[in-house]
């Protein structure tokens, strides 16, 4: 079974080759109407804003995707904890506390790499 994806990922590279493409029409059509120079600039402005969205989506993609795998991995190991308390073992926490270490050991290393 494929697992959807609740909230579908915009295409962040058409957007920026989109972006790409009407800065260059539009730079095309300053040089054609100089007169209205002040409102390109506020065109120019907004798209020149796009490259850095895309790189903020790009980063908490990733972040979220983190959290995501982390959030699952507790999960499993809270269920783990459960069944071993179930089934009697003597230190059914051992699960949760693995998981916490290995979460724990695992942060310098996203934090060297850029988060990812």
């Amino acid at each position: 079974m494929t697992q959807r994806h609740p909230y579908p990922h915009a295409d962040l590279q058409g957007a920026a080759t989109r972006n790409a493409t009407a800065a260059e029409l539009l730079t095309a059509f300053a040089k054609s109407a100089p007169a209205l120079d002040d409102l390109w600039r506020h065109v120019f402005d907004a798209l020149a804003d796009a490259p850095a969205l895309i790189n903020e989506i790009d980063r908490l993609r990733a972040e979220l995707s983190t959290a995501r795998y982390q959030r699952a991995n507790l999960i499993a190991a809270i269920r783990a904890t459960l069944a071993a308390h179930h089934e009697g073992e003597d230190d059914p926490l051992f699960y949760v506390r693995d998981e916490l270490h290995a979460q724990h050991r695992a942060a310098p290393r996203r934090a060297a790499d850029g988060g990812r």
